[in-house]
C-alpha cells in the first residue's frame, strides 16, 4: 500500500514537472510565432501584438513559474533569488503591457479610430490596469511595515490570488485577440487552432501549479 502511495506521489509530481516543461516551450514558441507573424517594426500596430504576447505569454508565464516547485528553472536558487528574479520579470512584464497599450491607443488616434470598442479592447485594457495594480500590490510585500492590517501570509495569498487572476485575463485578452480581423487573416488552418492551444495550455498549467502548490497551502496556513 505504501509502495503504491509512494509511486503516486511519484507519478503526480513528474506529471507536474512535465507540464511545466510544456507551459516553457509553449510560451517561448508562441512568443517566438507572434513576432514572425507580427514583424514588429514593419509598423506601428505591429509592436502591439508582440509586446502585449511578450508580456503575458512569456514574461508574466515565467514569472510565476519561478516560484514553481516541480519546473521552476531556478529551483536550485535561493528564496530571496528568485523573489528578485520574479520582480524584475514582472517589472518587464508590465512595461511591455503598457508600451503595447499605449501603441495601439496611438495608433487608434492616428486612424481615427474609437477606443474600447470590442471585448479584446475592453479585457485588454482591464488586464493591463489589473497587472499595474498587481505589481504595486506585490511591491509591497518587500516592505510588510507599509500595510500591518494584514499580516504576511495573508497578503502573500491575496497576492497570488491576484496574479492568477490577471494571468487568466491575459489569456483570455490573447484569446479574444486571435478572433481580430487581423489576426484572422494572418494566421489562418491548423495553424490558428494551434495558436488558440497555446493560452489555453499555460493558463490550465499556470492555475494548476498555482492552485496546487501556492494557494492550497497558504490557506492551510491562515
Amino acid at each position: 500500500m505504501a509502495q503504491n502511495t509512494e509511486g503516486d506521489a511519484g507519478m503526480y509530481h513528474a506529471l507536474r514537472a512535465l507540464s511545466g516543461i510544456v507551459a516553457h516551450l509553449v510560451a517561448l514558441v508562441f512568443t517566438v510565432y507572434i513576432a514572425y507573424v507580427s514583424q514588429p517594426g514593419a509598423t506601428l500596430f505591429s509592436w502591439h501584438p508582440f509586446l502585449m504576447t511578450l508580456a503575458f505569454s512569456f514574461l508574466m508565464t515565467e514569472a510565476i513559474l519561478v516560484f514553481s516547485p516541480d519546473s521552476s528553472l531556478l529551483r536550485a536558487f535561493s528564496r530571496r533569488a528568485r523573489v528578485q528574479v520574479h520582480l524584475v520579470l514582472q517589472l518587464l512584464c508590465v512595461v511591455s503591457a503598457l508600451l503595447g497599450f499605449g501603441i495601439i491607443y496611438a495608433n487608434k488616434v492616428l486612424q481615427g479610430k474609437h477606443h474600447f470598442t470590442t471585448w479584446h479592447g475592453l479585457l485588454g485594457g482591464l488586464t493591463v490596469l489589473w497587472a499595474l495594480l498587481q505589481s504595486i500590490g506585490g511591491i509591497s510585500l518587500l516592505y510588510p511595515k507599509l500595510l500591518q492590517r494584514w499580516n504576511l501570509a495573508t497578503r502573500k495569498l491575496y497576492h497570488a490570488t491576484a496574479g492568477l487572476v490577471v494571468y487568466l485575463l491575459g489569456c483570455g485578452s490573447i484569446l479574444l485577440g486571435m478572433c481580430s480581423l487581423w489576426f484572422s487573416a494572418s494566421v489562418t488552418g491548423l495553424s490558428w487552432y494551434l495558436c488558440v492551444l497555446c493560452p489555453v495550455l499555460t493558463g490550465l498549467v499556470i492555475m494548476n501549479q498555482v492552485s496546487n502548490a501556492y494557494l492550497y497551502r497558504k490557506r492551510s496556513q491562515l
